[in-house]
């Protein structure tokens, strides 16, 4: 009799996924051994993923027609197109937001009212403002980046602990963000209003947040004047906007074409943007998210595959397992156990988007069996991977901070406190708080 838990083909359905990691993993690793710059990114995960994806046809054993419907259907889901496609306004709008003097002016309004004394607590509050206002923490670190390594030689501080500040608030801002990739693809996979993870998600951030920043209170130690150039309050709106619209429960992509609208309008009647390159700007933005894009597409393929063999459903079996053996109450260990799933993921991949689209379908399998609200595996999926993002050496973040500073990424992530705290206040609430079995959060 065959056991549906573990259907032929399942564990052999997972090897093209196995290969997709070695490969993305591997060449890291080799071009890090190599100190070639950006090590992890030599070989883009788009690029890598195409081997795995052949590899998975040839195991499919049907008509390559057959095959490629497959992979076509997991590609063209419902939740993915949708997801990309808010890839593709975010990407716009974190464009023309830039052109216009948003993030500038988003920057130096933090700097502005920083006292020496609080510099450190004030740039983390600052990278987490600007990185929850642009959902991305790369586009934040490489905004702040050039700012804060010359505020370190100003105010005598440590290379690696300012590198530190920022990386703890861009990750703060990426997790929370409802324009984030994180958090499109961890709400869209698990069937989640944006407003109602970003509820759920900010319980568990803010204490962690208030936590760092005291930390950060008691490591400055400096009184060197903090200086900020000119700027206009009104760059900021348009990033305020978005924020209170989408927290308000306006959907995300009517939220997102106002915000390009209203980043356009300000730019044009207070920073002299002109309105005829808005378009070259759209597509600019367009432009930017195209691997993400790509590899969303393509990894959902793949899933696709995984499924219809029945891959997933055996690292389902397999996970309840081991979490069955945790004598803990009610949905305890399945929370656990979804937490590990997107931190692990990402340990391979360091990537914090793709390991959610990754382990989306297992996570939501065990939600949904587990009476688990998609608010909170949604949550679940993007705190930890985020918190794994925020800790490798080898992901882009702790690369480039590591550029800018002059100091190895392992100095940068090894003052990840934010994300070190995140772990801790994160794990402790799943294991005190009490379960709450909510239905029909479809988003």
């Amino acid at each position: 009799m065959v056991n549906p838990l573990n259907p032929p083909g399942a564990k052999r359905s997972l090897i093209p996924l196995g290969l997709f990691v070695l490969l993305f993993l591997g060449s890291g690793l080799y071009f890090q051994a190599q100190q070639i710059d950006y090590a992890f990114y030599q070989l883009p995960g788009h690029v890598a993923i195409i081997p795995a994806i052949m590899l998975a046809i040839w195991l499919h054993r049907a008509p390559l027609q057959q095959s490629i419907d497959v992979l076509i259907k997991g590609a063209g889901n419902q939740n993915i197109i949708t997801m990309c496609l808010i890839y593709l306004l975010a990407g716009a709008f974190a464009s023309v937001a830039t052109a216009t003097g948003g993030v500038d002016a988003a920057v130096n309004a933090g700097l502005s009212v920083v006292p020496a004394e609080w510099l450190l607590p004030g740039l983390f509050i600052i990278a987490a403002l600007i990185s929850t206002a642009m959902g991305t923490s790369m586009g934040t670190i490489g905004a702040l980046a050039p700012i804060a390594a010359g505020l370190a030689t100003q105010a005598n501080l440590d290379n690696a602990l300012v590198a530190g500040v920022l990386l703890s608030g861009a990750m703060f801002g990426d997790n929370l963000s409802i324009i984030s990739d994180t958090t499109i693809a961890s709400t869209r996979t698990q069937g989640a209003r944006m407003a109602d993870k970003f509820k759920e998600n900010i319980k568990i951030a803010l204490p962690a947040a208030v936590l760092t920043l005291l930390l950060y209170t008691l490591l400055t130690r400096t009184t060197a004047p903090i200086s900020a150039t000119d700027f206009n309050w009104t760059g900021v709106l348009p990033y305020a906007t978005i924020l209170v619209l989408a927290v308000l429960g306006l959907n995300v992509f009517v939220v997102l074409v106002l915000g390009i609208i209203l980043a356009a309008v300000q730019g044009s009647i207070f920073a002299d943007y002109q309105l005829a390159g808005l378009g070259k700007d759209i597509a600019t933005g367009f432009a930017s998210v195209q691997e993400i894009f790509l590899l969303a597409m393509l990894v959902s393929g793949l899933s696709e595959f995984i499924k219809q063999q029945g891959g997933l459903s055996w690292i389902s079996a397999k996970i309840q397992y081991i979490t069955g053996k945790l004598k803990l109450a009610g949905s305890k260990a399945q929370q656990l156990a979804i937490a590990a799933l997107a931190f692990s993921s990402n340990l391979c991949i360091a990537n914090n988007t793709v390991a959610i689209v990754l382990t989306g379908d297992v996570a939501k399998n065990l939600a949904q069996q587990h009476h688990i609200p998609p608010r909170r595996s949604a949550s679940l999926l993007d705190i930890f991977a985020c918190i794994s993002q925020g800790l490798v050496p080898y992901g882009a973040q702790a690369l480039l901070l590591g550029a800018s500073f002059g100091i190895s990424p392992w100095q940068v992530v090894t003052h990840s406190y934010y994300c070190l705290i995140l772990l801790l206040v994160a794990s402790s609430i799943i294991l005190i708080r009490k379960t709450d079995h909510v239905a029909g959060e479809v988003g």
